[in-house]
């Protein structure tokens, strides 16, 4: 192969092309530059604004965005940590869709500098997660090596069940499903590996742990969650329940990814769908009129600051159940336009995630510009649902114009 005789040449032309896409004219709809175009130019150059527009392109150009931003600023967390496995689902949402091979080189590369391992608590839902990712990439490449930890650990758990109550707070008692974040946590981690090796017993722990903790935990009247049993008697200022806006939006985003893999014909499938739309139906109600959740779901009044972890699990499972033909789309649909022009919002021309609620186990309040690695994961997860529901809409609009 001949060699390019005029390297210099090749890369000014290169630097002139990244120049002229920045600022060339684009669809009054989706003015993003392009990904390749923020990593060349992104401390050189002014950002256009990300577009809300529920069209594929545009979708996909702010998720890339907000993705490109959390790699190039990496969480400090440990890199088996829950905060850091719900970014992963993230990005492995952004590689589902992307033409750009990085995102799933990425958390290849994270795998490898893991050994494929696990957080270090065994039982506990919050060092499982990251399973989720290992299992994602499994699927795609079958190599026997990125799940060999998480099934040995789960066939660990299985020979030796930690039984118990559910009380939080009590010795042992997170080795179960005590608290509701841990139903996006989990149950996900269990289904994929079900999937993957067809082993129902990682199918029947799932289903048979998600009902027990939600017997205990979700309140039938309201069709919410109780964050853990500390909350069962707590009241806000308006003497309302605490229901936590994220801890709810675990719930949700925990259901969306636990019916993607449950068989149609499982004898649990209808009562899972069934508390995913009365979960639906009560958060619809509680969207606030800028098109986010707050922290404390029935009282928003004591918690007037934008919250988008939480806002984007539920805009994920919106979007979700209207491409599944769960929730009706002539309702549901402005919700997520509503939710998703309010995230996009959120987020600063160089890609950063601001308005997610740090740490914590109940509303709190927070600076506007804070942002955490699963606040991206999540707001990944939504975007990566709305980009699946952009040509549906586009299809309906048609319908309408030409019926």
């Amino acid at each position: 192969m001949k060699k390019n005789p005029f390297p210099l040449l090749g890369s000014i032309l290169i630097s002139v092309l990244s120049l002229l896409l920045q600022f060339a004219p684009a669809h009054a709809d989706e003015l993003a530059a392009p990904s390749s175009v923020v990593q060349n130019t992104a401390p050189l150059l002014t950002l256009s604004a990300l577009s809300d527009a529920i069209s594929p392109k545009a979708v996909l150009t702010a998720m890339e965005r907000v993705a490109d931003w959390q790699l190039a600023n990496p969480s400090k967390h440990k890199p088996t940590d829950w905060t850091q496995a719900v970014g992963y689902t993230g990005i492995m949402a952004v590689a589902g869709i992307s033409g750009n091979s990085k995102y799933r080189d990425a958390m290849i590369l994270m795998g490898d500098a893991n050994q494929w391992k696990l957080g270090p608590r065994i039982y506990h839902a919050d060092d499982q997660i990251v399973g989720q990712t290992y299992a994602e990439l499994y699927e795609k490449l079958h190599e026997p090596k990125m799940i060999a930890v998480l099934r040995a650990q789960f066939d660990d758990i299985l020979a030796n069940p930690h039984d118990g109550i559910l009380v939080f707070r009590t010795p042992g008692n997170q080795d179960r499903w005590s608290w509701c974040d841990a139903l996006f946590m989990g149950p996900p981690t269990w289904m994929r590996l079900y999937a993957i090796t067809g082993d129902t017993r990682y199918l029947d722990f799932a289903v048979t742990n998600w009902w027990r903790t939600s017997d205990y935990l979700y309140d039938t009247n309201e069709h919410l969650y109780f964050r853990d049993s500390t909350y069962f008697e707590k009241r806000e200022t308006n003497d309302k329940k605490v229901y936590w806006g994220r801890g709810n939006g675990w719930v949700m985003g925990g259901l969306v990814r636990v019916l993607q893999y449950l068989p149609a014909n499982h004898p649990a499938r209808a009562r899972f769908e069934q508390q995913f739309k009365e979960m639906c139906a009560k958060l619809i109600t509680l969207q606030q009129e800028d098109g986010l959740w707050r922290a404390s779901l029935l009282d928003p009044a004591s918690y007037p600051l934008k919250e988008t972890s939480g806002s984007s699990l539920y805009t994920y499972a919106f979007a979700w159940g209207i491409n599944q033909g769960l929730l009706d789309r002539a309702n549901f649909e402005p919700a997520v336009h509503k939710a998703w022009h309010a995230l996009i919002a959120a987020v600063q021309p160089d890609g950063k995630l601001t308005h997610v609620q740090p740490i914590g186990d109940s509303p709190k309040k927070f600076p506007d510009d804070a942002t955490e690695i699963y606040g991206v994961g999540a707001f990944l997860l939504a975007g990566s649902e709305i980009y699946r529901l952009a040509p549906a809409e586009k299809e309906n609009k048609r319908r309408r114009l030409f019926p």
